[in-house]
């Protein structure tokens, strides 16, 4: 290998990316390096680019889907070996000390970094990641394919399987977009009766061949009244960001059922309380995953064959892929084949 690499960097708050040369970086001794050979491009890496997130310090390589084979190990490394193939998500570490992490919820630690955003990520040829934030990709799954898998499958796939939701009740997704077609698949392959929620009826028959059983047109019908005659959802997995769209579906709840938010609308949500109290219902918000969730994710992708739909750039058209995915054009998921 060469002693340096590119990378896309932002260089502060507000500016365009640079894709220049540096040197590659050596792993810490519990870090290791990964060789990119993929990176999504998330929503989320706008708190880098626009300078929203606190504590962000610049220059700043943004990238937290990041999929590869460790080129190199720390010292203190054991779990990992050179030419593993990995991947490396949101959860970029944690601190093992504080209460969370020693009661095993390593999602919630007080310390947490964060790929991309509290060091460097993968818009590289190469990155270096805490080992604990590491996940093994599954040989047959390929580097673009799992890339988006470790922010908007874990998000979807964690935020289902961690509901109350059995196989046969009826689940409902609302957006048909970069979380939610991956979210009617996941849904499709637990095995529920399964319902796509879109105000685009374009997505009728995408959302169909992606596996629901149901299709309901949010911008003609009311959806809470289309999910009721359907018998009430037990659960709904609201992936559009909009407040709107999470209100108009929470009178479409059955009993014990919940509304699980992981799309993050701008505003806040009006809730109906009293259907809530009346169906004994509830929402909530779900976030992304740790390394082992994120390697739960994949396995299950690699076993029942799912992959997200993905538009490809090179890193030289980062700024492009960028812009795509912030106007909403991309379909579904920008990736860097690095």
């Amino acid at each position: 290998m060469t002693d340096t690499m590119r990378a896309a960097v932002v260089p502060e708050a507000g500016a365009d990316f640079d894709v220049v040369e540096r040197d590659v970086p050596d792993p810490e001794p519990t870090e290791v390096r990964i060789a990119v050979d993929a990176c999504g491009i998330c929503h989320s890496d706008a708190f880098v680019v626009e300078g929203t997130f606190p504590g962000v310090t610049y220059p700043r390589i943004p990238g937290h889907e990041v999929v590869g084979r460790v080129d190199a190990v720390g010292a203190d490394v054991t779990a990992w070996s050179e030419g593993d193939r990995v991947g490396a998500g949101w959860h970029g570490g944690h601190c093992f000390t504080c209460e969370p992490c020693r009661r095993g919820d390593f999602l919630q630690c007080e310390n947490a970094d964060i790929t991309g955003l509290t060091f460097d990520g993968g818009y590289a040829e190469y990155t270096t990641v805490p080992s604990e934030a590491v996940a093994a990709v599954p040989d047959d799954l390929d580097a673009v394919d799992a890339a988006p898998l470790l922010c908007a499958g874990v998000t979807t796939y964690n935020a289902l399987r961690n509901s109350d939701a059995r196989p046969g009740d009826l689940v409902a997704v609302v957006g048909v977009g970069g979380l939610g077609h991956l979210g009617i698949q996941y849904a499709h392959a637990a095995g529920f009766e399964t319902v796509a929620v879109s105000r685009s009826p374009d997505k009728r028959e995408l959302a169909l061949d992606l596996g629901a059983d149901h299709f309901v047109d949010a911008s003609a019908t009311d959806p809470a009244e289309a999910l009721q005659d359907l018998g009430g959802a037990r659960v709904v997995l609201s992936t559009a960001p909009s407040a709107d769209a999470v209100e108009s579906v929470i009178g479409g709840l059955g009993t014990d059922g919940e509304a699980v938010v992981v799309g993050l609308p701008g505003d806040s949500v009006p809730t109906d309380v009293q259907h809530l109290i009346g169906t004994r219902g509830a929402v909530s918000g779900w976030g992304s995953g740790h390394a082992r969730d994120s390697q739960d994710t994949l396995e299950f992708s690699s076993l029942r064959e799912i992959t997200p739909v993905v538009e490809t750039f090179a890193l030289s058209e980062v700024g492009t892929a960028y812009e795509r995915m912030m106007e909403n054009d991309a379909r579904f998921r920008a990736v860097l084949d690095v």
